[in-house]
């Protein structure tokens, strides 16, 4: 599944409203979009302004997508090339072995046992990133069923606060579908979801590129960076690397420090003493 957000005059728009629709979705192999592989539509409308297309089974890997829709009814077509997706999806990973290799320079598409090996390092690094903020950077969906919104509700259903839905995490609508009784069934993305977040998708995306790029025999391994070496080899320089603030540094965790899980602990206090004895009884006046 994938869930696209239609795109008109530069803008997020939902189609709709004013009888458009979202038609077709066609994968390119190639960022020329001149060989198609496969095509998918029309998609279905989940909440305003999100549709979801049920893709085809295609080999792993990269493709360059062109999204078809009517902005409303009776209006041309438009078509947005925006869209790049790495296949396949919903692995539980905030980025994708693509993105990483690009990082590295390594040249799509990649192999098998380079596609392993990048999955390995987005999951340490992933990891430590967890581990940093103290809760998942990947959402768990939840379905209620029969709910009802709340009374002045009705329009705005894609809001969590419509619905009799308490949590004390982060919750967000992912889609809502009527009933016959004209109730809903309602799917809830509770948690953080980090791949909608691009300081997470960055650093996640740069620290397995850097773990890779160092690891012996890693994709793409270059070890240190080597600025000069002496004529008889006596001697090698090495370049140094941007520190943290610096145009090209890595990311550091306490960037992320926004999203890091709050805890609160009631502070234990020692039993009152009975009265008299209390310090703290109140003064009869």
């Amino acid at each position: 599944m994938y869930d696209y957000k239609p795109m008109y005059g530069g803008a997020f728009y939902d189609p709709a409203p004013a009888g458009g629709q979202v038609t077709s979705l066609s994968l390119y192999s190639d960022p020329g979009r001149t060989t198609l592989v496969t095509a998918a539509g029309p998609a279905t409308r989940q909440r305003a302004g999100v549709y979801r297309f049920t893709l085809p089974d295609v080999p792993p890997g990269r493709y360059w997508a062109t999204v078809l829709s009517t902005p409303s009814q009776g209006a041309q077509p438009v078509q947005d090339k925006s869209v790049r997706l790495d296949l396949p999806l919903g692995l539980g990973l905030v980025t994708s072995p693509e993105a990483v290799a690009k990082e590295l320079g390594v040249p799509l598409p990649l192999t098998a046992e380079q596609r392993d090996d990048l999955l390995t390092a987005i999951r340490t690094a992933q990891a430590d990133v967890v581990a940093y903020l103290g809760q998942p950077v990947v959402p768990q969906l939840v379905t209620r069923t029969a709910l009802t919104p709340r009374w002045g509700r009705g329009e705005q259903l894609e809001d969590v606060d419509a619905w009799p839905f308490e949590t004390d995490d982060l919750v967000q609508v992912a889609a809502y579908r009527a009933r016959p009784d004209g109730t809903y069934d309602v799917d809830f993305l509770i948690g953080l979801d980090g791949a909608a977040i691009e300081p997470v998708v960055r650093y996640v995306t740069t620290h397995a590129a850097e773990s890779e790029r160092n690891r012996p025999g890693g994709v793409g391994a270059q070890g240190r960076r080597v600025s000069s070496v002496s004529a008889e080899g006596q001697s090698i320089s090495y370049e140094s690397e941007p520190t943290a603030g610096q145009a090209g540094a890595l990311p550091a965790l306490d960037g992320l420090s926004r999203w890091k899980r709050r805890l609160f602990q009631p502070l234990t206090r020692p039993a009152r003493p009975p009265w008299p004895y209390s310090s703290s009884r109140s003064r009869r006046r």
